[in-house]
């Protein structure tokens, strides 16, 4: 048999299988990424267990936990994680706290299926402080640089062409605005700190040690940063993106209407998904109504209206570009200029997309002291 393992970090350098064998309310409030939740109980099992245990004690909280899972059910949750460990035999399996759990169906896995399974020493806490430690560790060692600029200069791109970039909205599965939700839903608060953090590590692993972060609030969109990386995020050096007012206003109208909808009829269907896209804008909008002021919101809601009739009628995307210029001129860039202002003692470069992506690699190599 191999041997239990408290290796955290190879584990998440590897990417190795992983057995979560927590209730299934445990994995919804947190997890790691392409982890199997396999539990020895049932969310109902799991309570009636902790109120026998709180009210008898341990043994016959076991006692119960026993009787809950046997027969028929037992048989099944051992053959679902026989086939995982077949399936996976470079695998590994853990519960809350490396404890009595994972010891169960270690044990039932090696007397009922005869099949021997390590078990990850310390469980699903002591990893999940691992990648706290992680970011935290990173916050403190790291060199970083911020890239900054109005609404629809193409941030996002340039997180995404370089390769010491950490990917703030990708792991929020959110474009970081009151636009921004997709039409998937956005992960745990859990679920994002765990996925930003085995990238930081993956990241520093390959012998990165300076990294560009997308200038962001402390929330993007129901996820928030972790409170050391965001400290930080008021004093790091910022890199300016420009780009032409067309071209802005050409990204926005495909990055939050032609993709957007597309994310949608992919996810419900042509009707569905159309209705569903309309429903996103329309509310986007709606959210912001107070800051916009009501004649303004009228007045683009209005438009944002007729053009998406034009759309769902086949006759294209060219409507939209008129609330979406409404929108920058009057509502963001009056506010991102702001920010700039604000924040313009530490502007170390500003210039175009391959201006600042040509700055950012020399950041990268060491040449520039950012």
């Amino acid at each position: 048999m191999r041997a239990d393992t408290a290796d955290y970090r190879q584990l998440f350098l590897e990417g190795v299988p992983m057995m979560d064998t927590r209730a299934p309310v445990e994995f919804a409030c947190g997890a790691f990424p392409n982890v199997l939740n396999l539990p020895l109980m049932t969310d109902g099992e799991r309570q009636k267990v902790g109120t026998c245990y709180k009210q008898h004690g341990q043994q016959a909280a076991i006692e119960l936990g026993h009787r809950l899972v046997s027969g028929r059910i037992k048989a099944e949750r051992i053959q679902a994680w026989a086939d995982f460990a077949r399936a996976h035999p470079e695998g590994y399996l853990y519960c809350f706290r490396g404890g009595l759990r994972s010891q169960i169906v270690q044990q039932w896995l090696r007397d009922e299926a005869g099949i021997d399974y390590p078990r990850v020493i310390g469980g699903y806490k002591a990893m999940r402080n691992f990648l706290l430690d992680t970011t935290r560790q990173a916050t403190e060692q790291c060199a970083f640089v911020l890239v900054g600029g109005l609404t629809g200069t193409g941030k996002t791109e340039v997180i995404a062409a370089l390769g010491n970039s950490l990917d703030l909205e990708g792991h929020a599965n959110h474009r970081g605005s009151s636009f921004g939700k997709r039409a998937t839903p956005q992960p745990a608060q859990i679920d994002f700190e765990n996925r930003l953090a085995i990238d930081i590590l993956r990241k520093r692993a390959a012998g990165i040690g300076r990294f560009v972060l997308e200038d962001e609030s402390r929330l993007v969109g129901s996820c928030s940063l972790p409170l050391e990386l965001h400290q930080g995020m008021q004093r790091y050096p910022l890199v300016w993106l420009e780009d032409s007012f067309d071209g802005r206003v050409e990204r926005i109208l495909r990055d939050y209407v032609i993709d957007l909808c597309a994310e949608f009829v992919a996810v419900e269907g042509p009707e569905a998904g159309f209705a569903a896209f309309a429903a996103r804008l329309t509310q986007s909008l709606a959210n912001i109504v107070k800051r916009l002021g009501g004649e303004r919101y009228q007045r683009l809601s209005a438009i944002m209206a007729e053009a998406l009739a034009e759309q769902q009628a086949g006759r294209g995307v060219a409507r939209h570009r008129d609330w979406i210029a409404g929108l920058l001129r009057e509502y963001y860039d009056p506010m991102y200029a702001y920010q700039r202002e604000s924040k313009a003692e530490r502007i170390v470069f500003a210039g175009d997309q391959r201006a600042v992506l040509a700055y950012l690699h020399e950041c990268a190599a060491g040449a520039v002291d950012g």
